[in-house]
C-alpha cells in the first residue's frame, strides 16, 4: 500500500487555528490586494480537494473498507474485521472536512477564512463582487457538511473553525445532526437565491472563470448544483419530516424556472450536465491499487446477479469483465458474467476470486481520466421519481425511465474517457432501451410500494463505488435493497455499522464529546434513518 500523504492531526475539532491561519495568509496572499489574503485562492482549494475526486486514498480508505461495504457496491473479502471501523481511516476524513491537509481540502478551515476575510473588506462594490466566492465556496461546504452529519450524525459545525479575539481555539460543541441539516438546507436557499440573479463584472468574471476548477465560473450551473443538492438534502429527511420535505420538494418541482436543477434538460450530456471535478491536468495515476490491493476489485453479487443480470442491463458491459483463472499457466476467461456472492466465507471466496467478474478495467481499475462526481442528472431524476410517486403533483414513470436512460449514458461516458482500449463503446441504441425500460423487474408497473422500490433499486445501482457515501445513506434511509452479509466472528462487530464512531481527536482532545458519548455506538442510526 503506497504510503499516505494525509498527516493525522490530534486536535480539537476546531482547525482553523491561528498558526495555520497565518500559514494560508502567507501561501495565499494575492499579490494585488497585499493587505489580505485572496479569497478567490481560498475558494480553489476548496474545490482541489481529493475527497471530491475519485482518488486512490479515498477510495482505497473509505470507499473500499468502508461504506463501498456497508452498501454493498463493490466485492469484498469476509476477513473476521470486514465490518470493523478502521479507527485512522475515518479520522483521516474526519479530518479532510476541518483541517488544511495535502490535497484533501480542509473545506471548513478554508471556508472560515473566506469569511473573515470577505468581513473585513472595506469597499462596498469589491465586497459585492466578491460574494460569488463566498456562495459557491457555501455550497460546496455545506454539501460536505451533509456528508460528514450522515456519517456521524452530530458534528461540531457552527463554531467550528472559530477563534475568538484572542487567537485562543475555541472548543467546538457539537450540533444536533437536524438542526445542522436546517442549517444546511437553508443555507442552499441563500445561495440559490443569490446565484439566480448574481451579476459580475468583466474583471471579477474572469477571476471566477480561472479559479471555479469545478464549473469554469458558470452561475447558472451554481445555481442548479444548490437547487439540486437540497433537494437530495430534502428527499433524505422525508421520512423524518415528511411534510417539511414535501412542501419545499413541490416547491421546487412545481416552478423549473425559478429553481432550475442538475436534471439533464432535452438532451443529457454528462459533461455539460453533472457536476464532475475533472482530475488534474498532470494526474496519471488510477484506481487499480485503490481497488486490488484488498482484493475488493471483484464484482458485488447481488449487484450483478440479483438485479443487473436479471434484468440484462446494458451497462454490465462497461461496468464489468468476465475474468477467469490460470490453469496450466493459461488464461481461461469465463464464459459468462457472475458475481462474488456476499455469503461465502473468506476462505471461500479467495479460492475462487478467479471465477467471479471484475470491475471493468476501461472504466475502473485503469481509468485515470475518472472525475469526482459531485452530482448528477441521474439521481435528481430518481429523486424526482420518487417524490412524484409518493406526493403527486407530476408523472413519475417518465422521471423514472429518463433517470435510467441517463444513467446507462452515464457509465458509457465514464468508459470511453479511457481510449486506452480504441474504439469507443456504442451507448444503446432506442431499441435496446425500450427492450430493458419493459423487462418485467424494471418496467415502472405494480403497486405504489413496488414502484418505489424500483426505483430506489435503479438509484442504488446508478450511485455504484463511486458514490459509495451516497448509496449506503440512501440503502440506510429507504432499507432498500435489503441485503444479506455474512456475520463477521469478530464479537461486537457481527453485522455493518450504522454510523461512524468518532475519532480519537473528539473522544480524547474535545471536553464537548461528553454531550455526545451516550450516542456514540456503531449500531446508532443518522436522525433520518426511521423507515
Amino acid at each position: 500500500m503506497r504510503k499516505s500523504t494525509i498527516y493525522i492531526f490530534l486536535i480539537t475539532l476546531l482547525v482553523c487555528f491561528s498558526g495555520c491561519e497565518k500559514k494560508l495568509e502567507e501561501l495565499y496572499n494575492d499579490p494585488d490586494l497585499t493587505t489580505q489574503p485572496s479569497i478567490e485562492k481560498f475558494f480553489t482549494e476548496i474545490l482541489n480537494n481529493d475527497r471530491m475526486r475519485s482518488s486512490y486514498w479515498d477510495v482505497r480508505t473509505i470507499t473500499v473498507m468502508h461504506t463501498g461495504i456497508y452498501s454493498q457496491s463493490v466485492g469484498y473479502i469476509n476477513n473476521a474485521n470486514v465490518y470493523q471501523q478502521n479507527p485512522g481511516y475515518t479520522q483521516d476524513r474526519w479530518n479532510s472536512f476541518y483541517s488544511p491537509a495535502a490535497g484533501m481540502g480542509g473545506v471548513m478551515a478554508h471556508y472560515r477564512s473566506i469569511e473573515a476575510t470577505y468581513a473585513g473588506i472595506e469597499d462596498d462594490a469589491l465586497k459585492k463582487q466578491m460574494n460569488v466566492f463566498v456562495q459557491a465556496a457555501r455550497v460546496v461546504m455545506l454539501d460536505q457538511a451533509s456528508q460528514m452529519v450522515d456519517l456521524w450524525g452530530d458534528i461540531p459545525f457552527t463554531e467550528a473553525g472559530s477563534i475568538n479575539l484572542s487567537g485562543n481555539i475555541v472548543k467546538a460543541k457539537f450540533d444536533a445532526a437536524p438542526d445542522v441539516y436546517r442549517y444546511i438546507l437553508d443555507g442552499l436557499k441563500t445561495a440559490a437565491d443569490y446565484f439566480a440573479f448574481a451579476q459580475l463584472n468583466a474583471e471579477t468574471q474572469n477571476s471566477f472563470n480561472r479559479q471555479d476548477i469545478l464549473l469554469g465560473g458558470k452561475t447558472d450551473q451554481w445555481l442548479r448544483y444548490a437547487n439540486s443538492l437540497r433537494l437530495r438534502l430534502l428527499m433524505r429527511i422525508s421520512f423524518y419530516d415528511e411534510e417539511t420535505a414535501r412542501q419545499e420538494v413541490n416547491t421546487i418541482l412545481s416552478n423549473p424556472t425559478v429553481y432550475p436543477l442538475i436534471d439533464g434538460g432535452g438532451s443529457y450530456d454528462p459533461l455539460k450536465s453533472d457536476i464532475l471535478l475533472q482530475p488534474l491536468t498532470n494526474y496519471t495515476d488510477n484506481l487499480n491499487n485503490a481497488l486490488t490491493e484488498l482484493f475488493n476489485y471483484s464484482a458485488p453479487g447481488y449487484l450483478l446477479n440479483d438485479v443487473m443480470l436479471p434484468a440484462e442491463d446494458p451497462r454490465v458491459a462497461v461496468l464489468f469483465d468476465k475474468y477467469g483463472r490460470v490453469v496450466n499457466d493459461q488464461f481461461v476467461p469465463n464464459t459468462g458474467y457472475k458475481g462474488l456472492p456476499p455469503t461465502l466465507n473468506a476462505n471461500e471466496q479467495l479460492q475462487q476470486l478467479g471465477n467471479y467478474s471484475i470491475l471493468d478495467s476501461t472504466t475502473f481499475l485503469l481509468n485515470s481520466k475518472l472525475p469526482g462526481i459531485v452530482l448528477t442528472a441521474p439521481e435528481i431524476q430518481f429523486d424526482i421519481a420518487e417524490a412524484y410517486e409518493r406526493w403527486g403533483g407530476g408523472d413519475a414513470k417518465t422521471a423514472y425511465q429518463t433517470a435510467i436512460r441517463q444513467s446507462v449514458q452515464f457509465y458509457f461516458y465514464l468508459h470511453n474517457l479511457n481510449r486506452l482500449a480504441g474504439t469507443a463503446s456504442v451507448v444503446p441504441d432506442e431499441k435496446q432501451m425500450e427492450y430493458f425500460l419493459n423487462h418485467q423487474s424494471v418496467a415502472y408497473v405494480g403497486t405504489k410500494a413496488e414502484k418505489l422500490r424500483k426505483v430506489w433499486i435503479q438509484k442504488w445501482v446508478h450511485y455504484g463505488f463511486l458514490q459509495s457515501g451516497q448509496s449506503w445513506a440512501e440503502q440506510r434511509r429507504t432499507n432498500t435493497p435489503a441485503l444479506t452479509f455474512l456475520p463477521s466472528s469478530l464479537p461486537g462487530f457481527e453485522n455493518p455499522p450504522t454510523r461512524f464512531i468518532y475519532p480519537s481527536s473528539e473522544t480524547a482532545f474535545n471536553p464537548n464529546y461528553s454531550t455526545v458519548k451516550e450516542k456514540d455506538f456503531r449500531d446508532r442510526k443518522i436522525f433520518w434513518d426511521v423507515k
